[in-house]
């Protein structure tokens, strides 16, 4: 269990190789750590608000934070330093560097009489101050707004997840919609690409975890459960996919963490079947991740831990019969 936020976690994520976790949370400080001893590094001080996401590039060399204090802030993974600042008119809900990290993509909230917008930026070049007139691309959504967001195959293009359920196609180059998808009935609240980029798993408020492929939207899989879905992930070496998730914070109070609401969950991803549950957390789960070996993975929740899990043997040898 890692104990360094003191409000509750929003996102989690390891690095390319998996050594390192960073997390993010309602406080105003980003942790990173090492995910085989739990020992935390250090943080990343600056911001002002809440850390709503965050990513960290391939190589581990840059880390970027998005916050309610209407800032993207780019830093320096070696020595914690901020590197880049870019003021924004609102919150900045979503952010993910491309796969090669030259660039990056966030997003901002619908709020103060501004709309939602998706920007580009180019993270090769940073300056201390940038404006959002540096950006490489700038598309106004009028819709609902993001909620989440990840990049298609190639960096050619970025697929975002909606408030309404939408889940939509942007080309990169153009700005322009590529295809669009009523994918949930309520709010996308995680998107998550599995090893290979093919498809993409969403979380949503609607009870649901779905699968569709990364280029035609198609909708593959559900996973139903009975309360929110906030976090979904896709195992690197085996066909499971992990749902996590509980009842909106107000509701919380209300229920006893025995009856069960607050597990991870393991389905099959081709029969859609629940076969394992974890406990641990005192509280909804907001974010959860694989290791990229698939030998563990973390989950981040309302209560402010980051809890990771080591698989046993078990696991290893379980095997699905059909």
């Amino acid at each position: 269990m890692l104990h360094g936020h003191e409000r509750a976690i929003t996102m989690i994520k390891y690095n390319r190789e998996g050594d390192l976790i960073f997390s993010a949370s309602k406080d105003k400080k980003p942790n990173v750590w090492y995910s085989l001893n739990g020992e935390r590094l250090g943080t990343f001080n600056g911001h002002n608000g809440s850390i709503w996401c965050i990513d960290v590039n391939w190589d581990t060399s840059r880390f970027i934070s998005g916050s309610g204090d209407n800032s993207l802030r780019i830093w320096d993974c070696q020595t914690g330093k901020e590197i880049g600042q870019l003021d924004t008119n609102s919150s900045v809900r979503t952010c993910a560097f491309s796969f090669s990290a030259n660039t990056a993509v966030f997003s901002t909230d619908k709020a103060l009489g501004h709309q939602c917008e998706m920007f580009i930026i180019d993270t090769r070049t940073v300056e201390p101050t940038l404006s959002l007139d540096d950006a490489i691309i700038r598309i106004p959504i009028n819709g609902p707004r993001i909620s989440a967001i990840v990049w298609g195959a190639l960096d050619e293009s970025i697929i975002t997840g909606h408030e309404d359920g939408e889940i939509n196609i942007w080309d990169v180059r153009t700005g322009k919609k590529l295809n669009s998808q009523k994918g949930h009935k309520s709010q996308i609240n995680d998107m998550q690409v599995n090893k290979d980029g093919t498809m993409f798993i969403t979380a949503s408020k609607d009870h649901t975890a779905k699968l569709f492929d990364s280029e035609s939207l198609m909708h593959l899989k559900t996973y139903k459960t009975e309360r929110p879905v906030n976090s979904a992930t896709i195992s690197p070496i085996y066909d499971h996919v992990v749902l996590g998730g509980g009842q909106d914070a107000m509701d919380v109070t209300t229920t006893s963490t025995r009856q069960g609401k607050f597990d991870a969950r393991f389905y099959h991803l081709v029969f859609e079947e629940e076969f394992a549950r974890l406990k641990g957390h005192f509280g909804p789960i907001n974010s959860l991740a694989f290791h990229p070996n698939g030998r563990s993975f973390s989950s981040g929740g309302e209560d402010g831990y980051v809890r990771i899990n080591t698989f046993d043997q078990s696991y290893f040898d379980f095997h699905f019969e059909y």
